[in-house]
């Protein structure tokens, strides 16, 4: 397989960048076709396998070291090929474009009284909504709104997903939010919402109806999984990180107060 892109990794020699057929051919050569053998010496000897070993090439990088790693070898030819797949399935991807349009002509015709909205993909979108909790089952009720100590809850030291720095913990031990607690003294962290979202609208802004910024969306409830077919306004939010909690950790936490001094912070009538 071959390809017309550029050396895959920036400052290694093509001869090193190789496409999938040549890393196969590579692995033939050198460890008899043994992939699980190859793999053994990528993580014993790889400086992207250990912390040690990366921090080291990080503090003295060589183009020729990084040109030889096992794990820098793989990782671009399986770029190389896998962009170099556009070549192969383009006459297919020109077809489905086309038979997408004459599809879309068709249920346009078939429902002419149908107001359609057009096809947004891979430009700005925005979209409107409330704040609000919702009930997905017999007796099972959401609030609209997660606080810090729903968070420290979950904690579990160790844990991949629900560990926390101690530093997060102190604070909220000692209640120290600053200016960022609500009226009630509790810190948002996240707030829902009955807007749409789907992939790729990760970090958008949420602004309320004054233009001020309130949050960043970054994900939907389970129940909004069949949004991309059906959306449900009864069931379907979109979850949000409430600025707040986004100003708590860059002031309080990091202790980046020289941010927070360049900012124009609105508050809450």
């Amino acid at each position: 397989m071959k390809s017309n892109l550029p050396n895959c990794l920036p400052n290694i020699k093509q001869s090193r960048c190789l496409t999938a057929s040549k890393l196969f051919a590579h692995v033939d050569k050198k460890y008899k076709g043994d992939f699980t053998n190859f793999a053994a010496k990528m993580y014993a000897k790889s400086f992207f396998t250990d912390e040690a070993r990366f921090n080291a090439f990080i503090l003295a990088p060589n183009a020729k070291k990084l040109s030889k790693d096992l794990a820098a070898m793989s990782a671009g030819s399986i770029v190389q090929s896998y962009f170099s797949m556009g070549a192969v399935t383009a006459e297919s991807d020109a077809m489905l474009a086309k038979g997408n349009r004459l599809f879309v002509d068709g249920l346009r015709k078939m429902d002419s009284d149908k107001v359609y909205y057009p096809n947004a993909n891979s430009t700005m979108r925005t979209t409107y909504g409330t704040v609000g909790d919702y009930v997905p089952a017999d007796a099972v009720h959401y609030d609209y709104i997660t606080t810090l100590e729903g968070v420290i809850e979950k904690y579990v030291p160790g844990d991949h997903e629900f560990d926390l720095p101690q530093g997060l913990i102190d604070l909220y031990d000692a209640k120290d939010y600053g200016q960022y607690a609500d009226k009630n003294g509790d810190l948002i962290i996240n707030f829902i919402h009955n807007t749409d979202i789907t992939g790729g609208n990760s970090g958008s802004p949420v602004i309320n109806a004054k233009g001020h910024l309130i949050g960043t969306a970054f994900d939907g409830n389970w129940e909004a999984m069949s949004g991309d077919i059906a959306f449900e306004p009864e069931l379907q939010r979109t979850i949000s990180c409430d600025i707040r909690y986004v100003l708590f950790i860059v002031d309080k936490y990091a202790g980046a107060t020289h941010l927070i001094e360049e900012m124009d912070l609105v508050k809450a009538e």
